[in-house]
């Protein structure tokens, strides 16, 4: 039996601090704090949109871009698309070293992709 995409990404984030799993833009997401850092991309199959600051962000599409991508409606802001190769050494930086709900809350009225 195959497992669907989204639940093998929210096992890996079950065994991080804080991470639980809720909906966000009426799709699976991961949260920590509440906050979305991680979603189904709605329409692109075993693709996930991760949030991630620009630098980061940057340097992931220009070094593996058939793994990080984004479309024009992220260009320019906080969040990334990812395909089907997630790993639990990718999301835990993401989800446990940084302090995701200020990052968030403080990035929120300078991005137009709708952060919770």
């Amino acid at each position: 039996m195959t497992v669907p995409f989204f639940d093998r990404v929210a096992r890996l984030g079950d065994r991080l601090p804080d991470v639980a799993r809720s909906t966000w833009y009426r799709t699976d997401a991961l949260k920590v704090g509440g906050k979305g850092f991680c979603r189904i991309k709605e329409g692109m199959d075993g693709v996930i949109v991760v949030m991630v600051p620009l630098a980061l962000k940057e340097m992931l599409i220009e070094t593996e871009p058939d793994k990080y991508f984004e479309t024009p409606h992220y260009s320019g802001y906080a969040a990334m698309l990812v395909r089907r190769r997630l790993s639990r050494a990718l999301l835990k930086p993401w989800a446990t070293s940084f302090p995701w709900p200020d990052w968030i809350n403080a990035n929120a009225s300078r991005s137009s992709i709708g952060l919770p």
